[in-house]
């Protein structure tokens, strides 16, 4: 096992992000050793790595039109309503403050399907707010990584639709059927474990005041100057609330982000919230908010692809089944861990879910467990590392808001904290979810 290619390039993986090297650079380099550790020779790995990054090419597509769609409901003004609210309070509760991020953060991937797309767009404006209250921002990071995973895991709405769907067909194409309604059920006692986290970072770990430097860059100011940000609800802010019910209901309804993103941009046109004089400006934007993410997720699409051809993913479960027996108990914690390293290093629960499914079900089967168990395992084992991994969206989004002033890093103040607090109370409630269903 500890010669195995998924195992060695995700401890690359990490060392080189720990080490600050950019996220697509480790990703490139780890998928490179996985292939040669493999035994593949270079070229061929490379080879692998190019014709495998359109794996997740729907994905990217989805994440930069959500990007314009983010960047038109910026333009549109009606951001600034909440972050007036906010500033407007006198003596604000810190705690109460994160909470409510976290809150807002759930309705992103299940009323709003804009996903992280409006971190860039609210959060670096609310920098100027949390710097006066010195909130530490790992905490910020922590609310709005809580708000963008847990309700995929257990909210059948929006994203967690899609990523219990994909729990539902994975395992039923591999011989254990259940219905995609009975996923949330199955996934109850792992949601839970994620609240477990988020209380413990607000309450305990961040509670304490942390100071950050007031800099004052255009964008801050902005906030606690620009009288126009001083202003009602208007009759246009009724349409862009308007593009993004219909944006949620198309993609629900076609079971499509690039549709459903595409039908909120239209709205925004023949509303003239978004001119077509001002779209070409408005779109750049949005590319730029989200461009980079979205190529992470092609590159993170190729290196799955390479542990994929390998088969190293089955020697590593291999390994599991034979030295497990039929121990329930030893089972779920390798599996889990087998989920741990393989989401660690591609970044995405949606892409590690067809994946492990291959394997996880076979085994489930021999060792026992139901299919309500089944789910939570495949489920969990998805979700972990979702957290805490550098390529992933729930910690390459929070980062790209609150280090809008250079003062937020990547790893240590985002990748680190969430990893502490999300993957440690998934991993247990997640044995627990597999042992009592």
């Amino acid at each position: 096992m500890f010669d195995n290619p998924v195992l060695i390039s995700v401890i690359v993986l990490t060392i080189l992000s720990l080490l600050k090297v950019h996220v697509i650079f480790a990703l490139i380099l780890s998928a490179l050793v996985a292939g040669l550790v493999a035994g593949l020779p270079l070229k061929e790995t490379a080879s692998i790595f190019i014709s495998g990054m359109g794996g997740q090419s729907e994905t990217a597509l989805s994440y930069i039109l959500l990007g314009v769609f983010a960047a038109m409901i910026a333009h549109s003004g009606i951001s600034n309503l909440l972050i007036q609210k906010l500033l407007k309070i006198k003596k604000p509760n810190k705690i109460l403050l994160l909470l409510l991020i976290a809150g807002l953060t759930c309705l992103s991937g299940t009323l709003i399907p804009v996903h992280i797309a409006f971190i860039p767009i609210l959060i670096p404006p609310l920098l100027f707010f949390f710097n006066k209250l010195n909130i530490d921002r790992r905490a910020v990071a922590s609310a709005l990584t809580f708000g963008l995973k847990m309700p995929y895991l257990w909210i059948p709405v929006g994203y967690g639709l899609i990523f219990q769907g994909i729990i539902a067909t994975e395992m039923t194409s591999n011989g254990m059927e259940i219905a995609t309604s009975n996923i949330p059920i199955a996934m109850a006692i792992p949601a839970i474990g994620m609240f477990f986290g988020l209380f413990i970072a607000v309450f305990l770990t961040y509670k304490k005041s942390r100071t950050y430097n007031q800099l004052a860059t255009a964008e801050l100011a902005a906030v606690s100057e620009d009288e126009e940000l001083m202003k009602k609800f208007e009759p246009r802010d009724w349409i862009t609330i308007l593009s993004v019910f219909i944006a949620l209901g198309m993609q629900l309804w076609f079971g499509s982000m690039v549709i459903g993103a595409m039908s909120g941009i239209i709205t925004m046109f023949l509303g003239r919230i978004i001119t077509l004089k001002d779209g070409e400006e408005v779109v750049q934007d949005g590319v730029k908010l989200m461009g980079a993410i979205a190529f992470v997720m092609l590159i993170a699409s190729g290196y799955a692809t390479i542990l994929k051809e390998t088969d190293a993913i089955n020697e590593l479960v291999n390994a599991v089944n034979g030295v497990t027996g039929d121990s329930k108990f030893i089972t779920a914690i390798l599996l889990l861990l087998i989920g741990l390293l393989v989401t660690m290093g591609i970044g995405t629960s949606f892409g590690t879910v067809p994946i492990l499914a291959v394997v996880f079900v076979p085994l489930c089967l021999a060792v026992g467990f139901s299919p309500l168990a089944t789910a939570a395992l495949i489920g969990t084992a998805g979700a972990l590392g979702d957290a805490g991994s550098p390529a992933s969206d729930s910690t390459l989004g929070p980062t790209a808001g609150l280090n809008a002033d250079g003062q937020h890093d990547h790893i240590w103040d985002t990748c680190v904290p969430t990893f502490i607090h999300y993957n440690i109370p998934l991993f247990i409630f997640g044995v627990i979810a597999a042992l009592v269903l």
